[in-house]
């Protein structure tokens, strides 16, 4: 699993974020036990894994547009360059929001690169005006 994470980080300079790969191994180890906030389904193809993407649980203030205050966060959909094409992302997709539903989110959010763009589309996802800012701690 962590080989596929790593993927979505090989232009980052390794030597100035050093411990990140055993900080994610230990999120990935305590995370995969609480099947009510995390979801990380995977594609394995002859024992080894293919694609996964992660699901998360944000629990906020509720409001119109999210009246339980549940959200499923969507990140980080790969799949393998050798393996893509075969609607892996799709399937993976399908399933955390099929998982959003039954732990009661509200809505299922995620920010797209204009690669993965059409396949939320496709899956009903639509495009929103509201600015993603961050300030790296």
């Amino acid at each position: 699993m962590l080989g596929l994470w790593k993927l979505l980080y090989s232009d980052v300079d390794q030597v100035s974020t050093a411990p990140w790969p055993g900080n994610a191994r230990a999120w990935f180890t305590e995370s995969i036990k609480d099947i009510t906030s995390t979801r990380i389904p995977v594609i394995e193809i002859g024992g080894a894994v293919v694609a996964t993407a992660i699901g998360t649980v944000e629990i906020g203030v509720p409001n119109p547009y999210c009246p339980r205050g549940r959200t499923v966060r969507l990140a980080n959909v790969i799949t393998l360059p050798e393996h893509r094409s075969h609607g892996y992302g799709s399937m993976l997709v399908a399933d955390v929001i099929a998982w959003a539903r039954t732990v009661q989110a509200d809505r299922v959010d995620l920010s797209a690169t204009p690669d993965g763009q059409r396949l939320y589309e496709q899956l009903g996802f639509v495009m929103t005006t509201a600015p993603r800012m961050k300030l790296v701690l």
